[in-house]
């Protein structure tokens, strides 16, 4: 807690927070969220060292010194004048329990790797308009939470009720332990908020964390939809997919800025990467064969924990932003350094000439339910709209979209192809809704394993990858349906406005830019071949040249690429066939290969042919 509130280094013994703060150039930490007022405190305002100490270390009302004095003269006796201002159940009593009592859950925003190097290199205004996109997103997805996630509880969880006034110190740094540029925000959460007791008086409570916790992915999400789009829009830039762990999901950052500059001011990752090879051999050693994917991330988790610098001393921005200028020019030039926004935005210009601001509801529900069963198995609806979200920076490249379209693609995706898989148990409460869980009937591939370059062991294939190969069957049945007669009576693959289906019952959707999604005009007059022709040509423009074959540039790699995941694919059915065909003592059927013709394909996208066909199709 300290050192979030100090740049995440060690405060000066003896020194107050506010002249550590402005000695070491750290901007003051800020309340933020609808429930200040219930305490006194506006929105914006700074958060003092006694505020911070009384709140966060002693779980008491950020004015309790004025209030105790005030109960004290009126002849209170100290223990009730010091109870009154305590907010819930004082942390004495859970410490009685021998529990350690949770006072704030430290919820960390950072926008990718591209945009830091944006802010760091950038001049004053691309610095000044990423830092406002920072603080709006963060906004909006506080919003999201008090709106549609925040929860009290009480009795043991027997009693619940949604409470959406969230208290939340943000404190701002502004570069890693290395000193290198890392612009987030720490923003402390306070678990404890009010609501109505029977005799309709507020009572403070604490906060349903568990739930908080389950959608801090879907909160993630929103952020970085938000941030991105808004700074794409404001300085006329784009994004691209860049894979950071191979085999995992790509990160969209922004078109034109170099790996080299991503990887200088990544500083901790190949420090990581050395530690985690020899944690995998010593996995290896020990259980006698490689790590898989659950275990991967556990070794990297401890990979990061065992490469983690001391605390530093901060600096002010105006010396750090000098630093960075200094460091980049000597690794990289003065042409590299001064022209990054030209080339980004040369490079953005390229990819919206290409990319229309339109989504296919349709097959972006294929492509967020096929990607979350393959994932996970079962899942719930934050998941699906974590994944609507990302579907959605990575179509429309950093271009706006109509508010709440992530919703409506989250809702299509589990109505056609969600089977829920909770039952209300009888004389039980019935769940809520982020209580229920679907499933879906996507086929789901075997595993496989990789080769490994440069030097590194072969890998079992991620939950991500086998997601690209059970999708093959849905573009397959698209493509199928380019040739379909003229006069079948399927149900059009749908643009639509979320505007127009949904009812955001916490935006004004008045107040948004127009985004083109709807064209009912257009689509009402194609067939289905043809509509499916214009589709796969859309998603093909979505990718420069250098994506068209897969989003991995690891040629060594070659289960990535659209060509080789459909021959896979070919393979599997070819040998679950001999399989069959030998437990029935049967021939073996003839497999179903492929051609090798070159196909583009955005691998985000899956196609389907035609809504109302029943649940995903099989292979």
């Amino acid at each position: 807690m300290r050192g979030v509130a100090f740049g995440d280094g060690r405060r000066p013994v003896g020194r107050s927070l506010k002249a550590a703060q402005e000695m070491a150039g750290l901007p003051p930490g800020v309340w933020l969220g609808r429930g200040l007022a219930a305490l006194g405190l506006t929105e914006g305002s700074e958060v003092s060292e006694r505020q911070m100490e009384l709140v966060f270390g002693q779980g008491r009302h950020p004015d309790a010194d004025r209030i105790e004095q005030h109960l004290l003269d009126d002849g209170a006796d100290p223990a009730t004048a010091r109870l009154a201002t305590v907010l819930g159940q004082p942390l004495e009593e859970i410490e009685a329990r021998k529990q350690t009592p949770l006072i704030a859950l430290d919820f960390t925003f950072r926008p990718q790797a591209s945009l830091i190097v944006l802010w760091a290199l950038g001049d004053d205004r691309t610095r000044r308009v990423i830092e406002q996109a920072h603080e709006r997103a963060i906004a909006k997805t506080l919003r999201w939470l008090e709106d549609e996630v925040a929860q009290t509880r009480w009795a043991s969880g027997r009693g619940r009720a949604k409470t959406p006034a969230l208290v939340v110190a943000a404190f701002r740094h502004f570069d890693n332990r290395d000193g290198f540029p890392l612009l987030h925000d720490h923003c402390l959460i306070l678990n404890r908020v009010q609501r109505l007791d029977d005799n309709g008086e507020p009572k403070w409570g604490a906060l349903d964390t568990t739930r908080l916790y389950r959608h801090v992915v879907a909160a993630g999400t929103l952020y970085t939809l938000a941030m991105t789009t808004e700074v794409c829009e404001e300085l006329g830039l784009a994004t691209v997919p860049r894979e950071v762990t191979p085999g995992l999901r790509p990160v969209m950052e922004i078109a034109g800025v170099d790996s080299e500059l991503i990887n200088w001011s990544s500083t901790r990752r190949q420090r990581i990467e050395d530690a985690l090879e020899g944690l995998t051999y010593k996995y290896a050693q020990d259980h006698g064969r490689l790590p898989g994917e659950k275990a991967r991330h556990g070794l990297g988790w401890w990979a990061a924990q065992d490469t983690r610098p001391e605390k530093k001393t901060p600096r002010p921005l105006k010396q750090l932003l000098a630093w960075w200028r200094a460091s980049a020019l000597l690794k990289f030039g003065k042409q590299v350094v001064d022209g990054l926004l030209q080339r980004c935005r040369a490079a953005g210009a390229a990819i919206r000439a290409r990319v229309d601001p339109v989504v296919d509801t349709t097959l972006a529900a294929v492509d967020v339910a096929a990607v979350v069963f393959t994932v996970r198995g079962n899942f719930a609806r934050r998941h699906v709209l974590a994944e609507a979200r990302r579907h959605l920076l990575e179509t429309l490249r950093g271009q706006e979209f109509t508010r709440g379209l992530d919703d409506y693609i989250a809702n299509r995706a589990l109505s056609d192809h969600g089977r829920q898989t909770t039952d209300p148990q009888p004389g039980r409460r019935a769940p809520a809704a982020d209580q229920i869980f679907y499933t879906a009937d996507f086929p789901e591939p075997e595993p496989w394993f990789i080769a490994g370059t440069d030097g590194k062991p072969p890998r079992e294939s991620s939950r991500y990858e086998r997601a690209r190969v059970a999708s093959l069957a849905v573009r397959n049945a698209i493509r199928a349906a380019r040739t379909a007669p003229t006069g079948q009576t399927d149900a059009p693959a749908a643009t639509t406005s979320a505007a127009a289906l949904t009812d955001d019952q916490h935006h004004d959707q008045a107040s948004d830019p127009p985004h083109a999604v709807d064209h009912p005009g257009r689509d009402a007059a194609l067939t289905p071949a043809q509509r499916a022709a214009a589709i796969q040509a859309h998603q093909e423009a979505a990718m420069p040249e250098e994506y068209l074959e897969g989003r991995t540039t690891d040629a060594a790699t070659w289960m990535r690429t659209p060509k080789n995941l459909e021959r896979f694919a070919a393979f599997t059915r070819a040998a679950n066939a001999r399989r069959s065909a030998y437990e029935n003592q049967k021939p073996p059927a003839a497999p179903d290969v492929p051609s090798d013709s070159r196909r583009h394909e955005h691998e985000q996208q899956h196609q389907q042919p035609g809504h109302g066909q029943g649940q995903g199709p099989r292979p």
